[in-house]
């Protein structure tokens, strides 16, 4: 059996919607892992959404094009978790959440708390925006980020 057959067949096992690089690691080397999950990508069947994360992807009832399987949202919260980052609320949506503005946060951020992480992360042209609490601590006491 070729590689990118049991690359599918192990994708469309698993639970969720994200997939690491590092769970499919076990099926080939290194090179030929690429070489399979460009296959998979150029046929549609995942998308590429960060370094070493992959994204299932279904067909818009809209448009019939290949989209990932969910939104920046919740495929980011599924990465960061399978990663072990615990993320929470920034602090502009932790305050438009108490009531403190009633300006929406316009684009997604989470806050890292003291872990600094540097990993990029899109889908469809939207990309996640981390704040930590190294920012948060700078910017309360007047100091510049600079």
């Amino acid at each position: 059996m070729k590689l990118e057959e049991r690359l599918i067949r192990s994708v469309k096992m698993r639970a969720g919607n994200v997939i690491l690089r590092s769970d499919l690691a076990s099926l080939g080397s290194a090179s030929q892992l690429s070489e399979a999950l460009r296959a998979l990508q150029r046929r549609g069947l995942l998308v590429r959404i960060g370094t070493g994360i992959y994204a299932k992807t279904r067909v818009s009832s809209i448009t019939g094009a290949v989209v990932p399987a969910g939104s920046l949202e919740s495929l980011s919260q599924e990465a960061l978790q399978r990663l072990g980052v615990t993320v929470s609320a920034s602090s502009a949506a932790a305050a438009y959440n108490d009531g403190g503005t009633t300006q929406i946060p316009g684009k997604l951020v989470v806050n890292t708390g003291k872990r600094r992480i540097q990993r990029k992360i899109a889908v469809g042209g939207r990309r996640l925006v981390y704040e930590n609490d190294y920012t948060r601590a700078a910017t309360s006491a007047g100091r510049s980020l600079r």
